[in-house]
C-alpha cells in the first residue's frame, strides 16, 4: 500500500538548522522548510535584515573553531535534538591575481568557512541523530568542486571539492544506520549580492544589467539554461531531498547548474 504524505505539512514536528540561513539560498531554504512544517533555526555572524519571529536565530560565526560545538549546545538544551542539517554556509573572499595573489591567510580561512565548518557541525550533531537512527544532513557545495575558476576562488573550489568528496565519504558509514547524507552543488545564483555585482559591471562597463550578466555567462563558458538559478530553484530542491519522500535517496550529489557543467 502506498504511503499517503501531504506535502504541504510533511516537515511537521521536525527541528532543522540551516547555516548562512539570513539570505541568499540559505534564506530561501530556511523558509522552504519552515512552509513544509519545520521548526527552523538559521545561524549566520550577522542578524537578518527582517527578522522573521518564526525562525530562531543564532548568531555564530562558523569560521571559528568552537563555534559549531556552541550552536549544538544551544540547539541541544533548547529543542533536544536536530533532525535535520543544512550545511549551506559558504564564502569566497579571496583576491583576483591567479595562485600568487593568495597567502596563507586566504587558504586557511576559506577552508576553515566552506569545509572544516560543515565538518565540525556533522560532528557536533550526528552523535543523537545515530542514537535515534534518523536524520538528515544536507552539504550545499558548488560546481566550482568539479570546475574551478582560478583567478579568484581557486581555495573555494579546492574546499568545496573538499566537502564533496568528504559528504560521500560521510553517507558510506552512517547511512546503514538511519542518517541520509547528500550534497547539493549549485551553479550561479541570483543572489541580492549577485544583483549588486551586476549592477557594479554595468556601471564600470556602460552597458545594461542584461548584458553584464550575459558577460558573466560568458566566462563561466555559458549556461544552457541561459541564467543563473533563483535561491528558490535551490531551495526547492533541498526542501525535497530533506523530505520523507527523498527517504531512498543518500550518498548522491545532485547538480542544479542549469547544464553548466558541459560534461558528464
Amino acid at each position: 500500500m502506498t504511503q499517503q504524505i501531504n506535502y504541504s505539512n510533511e516537515l511537521s514536528g521536525k527541528i532543522a538548522l540551516v547555516t548562512g540561513g539570513t539570505k541568499g539560498a540559505g534564506k530561501a531554504i530556511a523558509e522552504r522548510l519552515k512552509a513544509a512544517g519545520a521548526t527552523v533555526v538559521i545561524t549566520a555572524r550577522n542578524k537578518p535584515e527582517q527578522e522573521d519571529p518564526d525562525l530562531f536565530f543564532i548568531p555564530a560565526d562558523l569560521s571559528q573553531r568552537g563555534a559549531a560545538d556552541q550552536v549544538a549546545k544551544t540547539i541541544l538544551e533548547r529543542y533536544g535534538r536536530l533532525d535535520t542539517l543544512i550545511n549551506n554556509l559558504g564564502a569566497s573572499e579571496t583576491p583576483g591575481g591567479g595562485f600568487a595573489a593568495l597567502n596563507d591567510e586566504h587558504w586557511e580561512t576559506t577552508i576553515s568557512t566552506n569545509l572544516f565548518a560543515p565538518v565540525r557541525l556533522d560532528r557536533a550533531f550526528l552523535p543523537q541523530m545515530l542514537e535515534r537512527g534518523n536524520g538528515v544532513i544536507i552539504h550545499i557545495a558548488s560546481i566550482q568542486g568539479r570546475l574551478p575558476l582560478y583567478d579568484a576562488t581557486l581555495p573555494y573550489a579546492a574546499a568545496k571539492a573538499g566537502l564533496i568528496n568528504y559528504s560521500k565519504g560521510l553517507a558510506k558509514e552512517v547511512t546503514a544506520k538511519g542518517v541520509r547524507i547528500l550534497t547539493v552543488s549549485p551553479g550561479w545564483i541570483k543572489t541580492e549580492n549577485v544583483k549588486f555585482f551586476l549592477e557594479r559591471i554595468a556601471k564600470s562597463s556602460n552597458c545594461t544589467i542584461e548584458e553584464a550578466q550575459e558577460s558573466v555567462i560568458a566566462a563561466l563558458g555559458g549556461i544552457p539554461a541561459g541564467r543563473p538559478a533563483e535561491p528558490e530553484e535551490v531551495a526547492e530542491l533541498v526542501g525535497f531531498l530533506a523530505s520523507p519522500r527523498a527517504n531512498y535517496l543518500s550518498g548522491t550529489e545532485y547538480v542544479i547548474d542549469g547544464g553548466t557543467i558541459p560534461t558528464i
